[in-house]
């Protein structure tokens, strides 16, 4: 479960990064979790699969760059 939570903090923070989107330690877990979640099912959806902890980092970034993008939509 800590692995978890430091991952998903990592995740989070890269994403925050890469969107420019300020936030803290419990915003890039939250972020990162729920990110990690949107990316798998994204994923899945187009064939595609994590095997390794590096697959696991690019598709949670790549789902948490989503759920930034979508909350910038919808709280503009």
């Amino acid at each position: 479960m800590l692995f978890s939570i430091i991952l998903g903090a990592l995740i989070g923070w890269i994403a925050g990064k890469l969107m420019n989107s300020p936030g803290g330690i419990l915003r890039n877990i939250i972020l990162g979790i729920i990110g990690s979640a949107v990316g798998s099912f994204l994923a899945r959806a187009i064939g595609l699969g994590a095997t390794s902890t590096i697959g696991v980092i690019l598709i949670g970034v790549a789902g948490a760059c989503v759920v930034i993008l979508v909350c910038r939509w919808l709280f503009k």
